[in-house]
């Protein structure tokens, strides 16, 4: 954290003193970079992350908007995917899921039929924002535990992986083909959808798919009593609790955005929302 402070100190004073020569623009410039050779110096921050940061720097401080910034590195839509992927890692990394998992499977009834529909709807969200593999692999064991019924576990893996696919299509970042479709939108100045207006579109269609897929998975299983879970759920370390905030933030700040486009007509840059929360991991003390 000291050396991020470092940086910022340096580039507030190259910021001042390039204000006596230069155009404010100007100085803003240099002092952002100066800010950025400082954090490339000392290392305060991964050197993946801080070439990252001028996507994020620029645009903020009107130097260039974000399309001529990304431009330079790929697609301006691939940062709203890296912006997500990076806080799946961190989700992963740090065992969240796990504890999402869990809690969220403790809501059902212990029938059979409960966890078929545990399984999906929680791997369907899981996999909203986390790779469906991932979630898939990590439901596996769950629902191999829960019974000993082999019929039951073949349903039951089906409902884990079903509801991976189901669960990739409720966010722009839940599936890379829903950044596809973006890009295309992007490419062709068609009328985006932001991240609230996507969840909206495709969420009557996931809580249809999730009522009737784990029903024609339950059907001729006996209901009978599975393995209780409640004993499972993980407590939250500091790390978990840290990046739980963060989440809950970020999710906040996307819906409230999704609101003001729709209410005022105006919205901040998705790509760079995702992206300053995804960078956030690499803070010290924070991520």
């Amino acid at each position: 954290m000291k050396g991020i402070i470092t940086a910022v100190l340096i580039g507030f004073v190259l910021f001042g003193l390039s204000l006596l020569t230069f155009s404010y623009q100007h100085a803003t410039l240099i002092g952002l970079v100066a800010f950025l050779v400082t954090l490339w110096t000392n290392e305060a921050m991964p050197l993946g992350a801080v070439s990252i940061l001028p996507i994020l720097l620029f645009p903020s401080f009107s130097i260039l908007d974000t399309n001529a910034v990304t431009a330079n590195y790929s697609k301006s839509i691939i940062f709203l995917f890296l912006g997500g992927f990076m806080l799946a890692i961190a989700i992963e990394k740090t065992g969240l899921h796990k504890y999402f998992s869990a809690k969220l499977l403790s809501f059902f009834p212990k029938t059979s039929t409960g966890i078929i529909y545990a399984l999906a709807v929680t791997s369907a969200f899981l996999s909203s924002v986390l790779s469906n593999t991932t979630i898939t692999l990590m439901l596996m064991p769950i629902a191999l535990f829960l019974s000993d019924n082999t019929r039951l576990k073949v349903r039951f893996l089906l409902a884990t992986a079903y509801g991976a696919s189901v669960g990739g299509i409720l966010t722009p970042i839940g599936t890379p083909p829903n950044l596809i479709l973006m890009g295309f939108l992007e490419d062709h100045h068609l009328p985006s959808l932001a991240f609230g207006e996507w969840m909206l579109l495709m969420l009557p269609v996931v809580i249809l798919m999730l009522l009737i897929m784990p029903w024609i998975l339950a059907q001729g299983v006996e209901n009978e009593n599975v393995e209780d879970i409640n004993d499972s759920i993980p407590q939250l370390t500091g790390t978990q609790k840290r990046l739980y905030f963060i989440v809950a933030v970020l999710a906040f700040v996307l819906l409230t955005n999704t609101f003001f486009k729709q209410i005022f007509g105006f919205s901040l840059n998705e790509k760079l929302i995702l992206l300053s929360f995804g960078l956030l991991m690499f803070v010290p003390q924070i991520g």
